[in-house]
């Protein structure tokens, strides 16, 4: 039976050598980010699927019937780095792709019912994880967390 290792094999947070004042900070967002997805990550590999099919069931099942143009730009990606995880969403039956009637070169993607039970398990998954986080740290943890992830976002 194949074990799965709960930490990185080998490294830990309080391992790295800190080579200025805001390493600590750096390797808490790695560290968080992989703790937060670790779950979710694990499940969507069972199926097949990965982080980026993750974001894309995501965002459209936030924005049903959204262009495929409004997805990159949400994303944050290019055409080209959307292909292979967007093919392979729409030929599992996870994703449809209509033409806009106003727009008929724009293709409109939605959430099939598959499509929605994988992105709600999944997110279940980490909302789970910042749920019992922000019930450690209480309410003013929370919004402290809340405070700098916002004022990061903005960076965008």
């Amino acid at each position: 039976m194949k074990k799965v290792a709960k930490r990185a094999a080998g490294l830990h947070r309080a391992s790295l050598t800190k080579l200025h004042d805001l390493d600590a900070a750096l390797e808490l967002m790695y560290y968080g980010w992989r703790g937060m997805t670790l779950t979710a990550d694990q499940y969507l590999a069972t199926l097949g699927l990965s982080r980026p099919h993750h974001r894309i069931l995501y965002v459209v099942a936030r924005q049903p019937d959204i262009s495929i143009g409004a997805l990159i730009e949400i994303l944050g990606i290019s055409k080209q780095a959307l292909n292979r995880p967007l093919s392979l969403l729409l030929e599992r039956k996870l994703l449809t792709s209509t033409r806009s009637a106003e727009q008929h070169r724009s293709k409109l993607l939605r959430l099939t019912e598959a499509g929605k039970r994988i992105e709600q398990r999944a997110s279940g998954y980490e909302r789970k994880v910042l749920r019992e986080a922000f019930d450690r740290v209480g309410q003013p943890g929370a919004a402290a967390w809340m405070a700098v992830m916002g004022a990061i976002a903005d960076n965008n």
